[in-house]
């Protein structure tokens, strides 16, 4: 089974602005504004807010899919120039290649580190075993089920031994029972490993379940709100979910993001906001 890294790289995401370009020639589109936020190595961080407010926007920069407007993103103390095999980035699709094993699809990072053919199997078994999947190694995409699929992308890009994990909401197309079951998976594995991990989703349950803090992010143009350090007494009861403490966090969170969603909706529906005002 894969051991546990002794060090992992942080995040510092510093006055972090991000606009893009109007449309026919339109006032500039302002995604994020300011963002400031740091992540210790070894750290699970949820990212939490209403549609819209740069979520995924902020993941891409971390990822270095693409550069922000004004501000610095480092990496263990260093600029993040772009794209780099030492952040794994999992999205909401699989994105796994069909005509691949899963054993075959967990060794494409591998391949293009340059690890050689006996060592990379080694290293994709390890892996397959820490997200349970051992019996299905020769199995191809279409014959898992979607969290499967999902656990094969984990382990794809836990396989190279990334110093950040990076996740898009990556459970948001299951059903419930599935998304709840993942989530303690990545729960367990994020203790085994000590990757440092940013994740990105919509649902506050999730968050709160997942994170060691949880950052609100405002309504467009995304800023952090504020930031909740989660401290549960006891992870291990059976329904954590129902627990007071569990219910106090959810509460508390959905009270912030309340009136940003509101905000949300009223800029996509400007006779909302109108009769609001009438009112």
């Amino acid at each position: 089974m894969a051991a546990a890294k002794s060090a992992h790289f942080g995040i510092t995401i510093r006055d972090v602005t991000k606009t893009f370009p109007g449309r026919d020639g339109g006032p500039e589109f302002r995604a994020l504004d300011n963002v400031s936020l740091d992540i210790a190595p070894g750290e699970f961080v949820a990212l939490v807010g209403p549609s819209g407010c740069g979520k995924s926007t902020l993941l891409d920069l971390v990822a270095g899919l693409t550069k922000p407007t004004t501000g610095e993103l480092l990496l263990g103390g260093a600029t993040i120039t772009g794209p780099g095999l030492d952040r794994g980035v999992v999205f909401q699709q699989y994105a796994l290649f069909p005509w691949r094993t899963a054993l075959a699809n967990i060794e494409f990072g591998l391949e293009i580190k340059g690890i050689g053919r006996r060592q990379r199997a080694e290293r994709a078994r390890e892996v397959l075993e820490l997200v349970g999947l051992t019996p299905f190694a020769k199995h191809y995409p279409h014959e898992l089920s979607g969290g499967m699929r999902q656990r094969v992308a984990i382990a794809r890009s836990l396989a190279y031994e990334p110093e950040v994990l990076l996740m898009d909401e990556p459970y948001a197309a299951l059903d419930a029972q599935t998304r709840e079951a993942l989530q303690s998976d990545l729960r367990d594995i994020w203790e085994r490993t000590g990757t440092t991990i940013l994740f990105i989703t919509h649902g506050i349950d999730e968050a709160v379940f997942l994170g060691q803090r949880v950052a609100v992010m405002t309504s467009q143009p995304g800023r952090i709100k504020t930031i909740i350090p989660i401290e549960l007494s006891n992870r291990d009861v059976d329904d954590l979910r129902s627990t007071p403490e569990f219910v106090a966090y959810r509460r508390q969170i959905w009270g912030l993001l309340h009136d940003e969603v509101r905000k949300a909706f009223e800029a996509q529906d400007p006779a909302l906001a109108a009769a609001k005002v009438v009112a």
